[in-house]
């Protein structure tokens, strides 16, 4: 359960952070991400402490869960601003 959870994150996060990065003006499809990568997030960390540890991914599966938790902090951040189109001079 530990390796093939950490292939299936793996490659969530591979494909999550690279659709985000070139749609950010998408604000729907950013908070409906944020979302799917807050339930990764919590699989991720049930998966890492609830599962036997595989010696080799056990760092790497670490550094995923945290790197999942800031993207979605991101996700949320470009999902939920306002963005200002009334300037003044």
């Amino acid at each position: 359960m530990f390796t093939w959870s950490f292939w299936i994150l793996a490659i969530w996060f591979v494909v999550n952070a690279i659709w985000m990065w070139f749609d950010l003006d998408n604000q729907s499809l950013l908070r409906t991400f944020a979302y799917i990568n807050v339930v990764a997030v919590i699989w991720g960390f049930w998966a890492f402490y609830g599962a036997t540890p595989v010696s080799g991914l056990n760092t790497w599966f670490q550094v995923l869960n945290w790197a999942n938790v800031v993207l979605a902090a991101l996700q949320f951040y470009f999902g939920y601003r306002q963005t200002s189109t009334h300037r003044t001079a």
